[in-house]
């Protein structure tokens, strides 16, 4: 009687970064019009936890007092927070889009079309944004005048919004 012993190596994968050959940021800049409609449409399911939240609370009898601070107004604002942190930095570091540029056919990318990194998204999102409402939205009008189509926020990270699908090429 023999006994055999085998052993198994788990396998790992291996991450490939897709980048965009010949990467030409002025072809295939993402129209204006349709950035500010992925902006509203994300700003749109942001802002309707709340607003749905203090609708219910106003029909279950509410009193006006307490209508924006009460338990079930509470939690509306707890998951306006979690979808914004998931739409503006979690759903962009895996796919390169929020929810309005999934629906839009938008995505965020590096200069040179390779994917954007944590950095860049937290810069984008945390330090750019801040500084083009600052400047009462001057930092998205840089997009209709910058060639390649990029606004304060981009600048700033290092990104550019481009209009275009994930394409692999398999050899």
């Amino acid at each position: 009687m023999s006994a055999r012993v085998e052993r198994t190596v788990p396998v790992r994968r291996i991450k490939t970064d897709q980048i965009i050959v010949n990467f030409d940021a002025e072809r295939l800049k993402a129209p204006f019009l349709l950035r500010c409609g992925a902006i509203l449409i994300d700003y749109i399911l942001v802002i309707s936890l709340p607003i749905i939240s203090i609708l219910i609370s106003r029909a279950t009898g509410v009193p006006d007092a307490k209508l924006l601070n009460n338990e079930f107004t509470n939690v509306g604002w707890l998951l306006m927070i979690l979808l914004l942190l998931t739409n503006q930095i979690i759903f962009p570091l895996f796919s390169g889009q929020s929810i309005g540029k999934m629906l839009t056919g938008l995505r965020i990318v590096g200069i040179e079309g390779n994917a954007s990194s944590f950095r860049q998204l937290i810069m984008r999102h945390l330090v750019g944004y801040p500084l083009t409402i600052l400047t009462f939205g001057l930092g998205f009008l840089f997009a209709v005048l910058n060639k390649k189509g990029r606004a304060l926020h981009d600048l700033i990270a290092g990104t550019v919004v481009i209009y275009g699908k994930k394409v692999e090429i398999k050899k």
